[in-house]
């Protein structure tokens, strides 16, 4: 109680610094750190609000539950991870600054074609705040399971608590207070899972390790494992609030170096929390308590350590919980303020005072409805709901962006049908034939985004002499 006290009260802290600290800074400084974010902020920043508390609970208790062949999730995850940084990042931070210095992902694909037309902005701001919503419910329910878990209070009220630290320092401190925090728990999540599984394998039951079925072990038992493991790694190009961060670095020489680090410290994670996932199924044995309620790596850690120890390794939970869920809020409110309420419904009336409390006010709208369904006894587990939002962001975004970036011929036309069609794919998919098929349904969303976006985009006549410039700009873009 005492650890986890502290550690939500240095979070609440470096929120109300970078308040006082930018007080006088307008939407560019609240929406993206004034793009003055060093190498190592950015790097274990994107990766902290990637990995939610799903690579600490979900994802090994998948594992955990269904055997090696989930982990393909892991190495799909990193396999994507590492191309988005490689190829995307660079090109998004270039073609970012010449797309009017834009500050949102809605915003640079509107002003990658030099559109006066408002309605890929609302359409994207409104997959945004549905699909974060989602997204951050899974977060604030993992605080409520940890709290439930280790203390015994009641999940709906830790789930407030919760929710109101991370509404604070997201509230106050915009983007600076979100990376800042995202750092120090990026450091919190690989601590964590390092130690865990190092320690439960020297104390494994080796006839608990004879009782695992043989199928367990299997990797490539089912070929729907492959391909949708592959799959989660499709979503990372169009993971809004990951790859804001790349938009928001200092300089284009500082892009390598926070690659690696970024590449590295997620390929440690992704091992590891597989890891945690196969020795839990070691050490714990199997029960189905611990496999609903998504509770492996809490297990472990509380039946190894002692009180203050648990309650260090398991703020990496709290950790992995806050970071992505205030990412997600902040990019919610940015995409709301700067794409919907500035350009639309005060038609750029609005000052900077305003766009950052319109900004806020949707955090707190979001972070009530999250609550709401984080509450509710019908949301599914972690896992499925981050792998619901996962999808519709990936399946709705992702092509649609690289097009953008490595397309001279795509169109306004064409990014507009990649988003619609993505998303409609996606979540029919979900509902028709995921469970019959075993494929999981950005992988069919993606494609169909793609090839909508190259058909319309052709059909479409090509983009403009001024748009087809803009795109060679960035393409060409130097920087000093």
């Amino acid at each position: 109680m005492v650890v986890f006290i502290v550690y939500l009260l240095f979070m609440l802290s470096i929120g109300i610094w970078f308040f006082y600290k930018n007080r006088q800074g307008g939407e560019k400084t609240y929406f993206l750190g004034g793009r003055q974010m060093g190498p190592w902020v950015t790097a274990l920043s994107a990766g902290a609000s990637d990995m939610s508390a799903w690579v600490l609970m979900g994802l090994p208790t998948s594992i955990y539950a269904l055997g090696l062949g989930q982990a393909w999730i892991s190495i799909g995850l990193l396999t994507g991870y590492s191309l988005s940084w490689i190829f995307q990042a660079p090109r998004l931070r270039r073609f970012s600054i010449v797309a009017n210095d834009a500050i949102t992902i809605p915003q640079y694909l509107s002003n990658r074609f030099l559109s006066k037309s408002h309605v890929l902005q609302v359409i994207c701001a409104i997959v945004f705040l549905i699909a974060y919503t989602i997204y951050s419910a899974s977060s604030i329910k993992a605080c409520g399971t940890l709290f439930n878990t280790v203390i015994g209070i009641d999940q709906t009220y830790t789930m407030y608590v919760a929710a109101f630290i991370i509404i604070g320092y997201t509230f106050l401190g915009g983007f600076s207070a979100v990376c800042w925090t995202d750092f120090y728990q990026g450091l919190m999540i690989l601590g964590s899972l390092l130690i865990a599984p190092i320690f439960a394998v020297s104390l494994i039951n080796p006839q608990a390790v004879a009782g695992i079925p043989p199928d367990y072990w299997n990797p490539v038992a089912k070929t729907s494992d492959i391909i949708s493991g592959f799959g989660w790694g499709l979503g990372y190009f169009g993971m809004p609030h990951i790859i804001i961060r790349f938009m928001s670095l200092k300089s284009q020489k500082e892009m390598k170096k926070s690659a690696v680090i970024a590449i590295s410290w997620t390929a440690l994670i992704c091992f590891f929390a597989t890891m945690v996932g196969v020795v839990g199924r070691m050490y714990l044995g199997m029960d189905e308590n611990i496999n609903q309620n998504s509770l492996v790596f809490i297990a472990m850690v509380r039946s190894i350590f002692p009180a203050l120890m648990s309650g260090i390794l398991l703020s990496g939970v709290l950790a992995a919980s806050m970071s992505t869920a205030s990412s997600q809020l902040l990019a919610s409110a940015s995409a709301f303020a700067s794409d919907v309420y500035k350009p639309v419904i005060r038609k750029y009336q609005s000052g900077d005072k305003e766009m950052l409390w319109a900004g806020r006010i949707v955090v707190l709208v979001i972070s009530f409805v999250a609550l709401l369904i984080a509450d509710s006894p019908r949301a599914g587990s972690i896992m499925e709901l981050v792998a619901n939002a996962w999808g519709v962001f990936g399946a709705a975004f992702g092509s649609a962006i690289m097009l953008s970036l490595f397309w001279r011929g795509f169109t306004f036309q064409g990014a507009v049908a990649c988003i619609i069609v993505g998303a409609v794919v996606d979540i029919g998919w979900y509902l028709t034939m995921a469970a019959s098929t075993g494929i999981y349904e950005i992988i069919p969303g993606f494609f169909a985004s793609l090839v909508a976006g190259v058909i319309v985009s052709l059909l479409s006549g090509g983009p403009s002499k001024d748009v087809a410039a803009l795109y060679d700009k960035a393409n060409n873009y130097f920087e000093e």
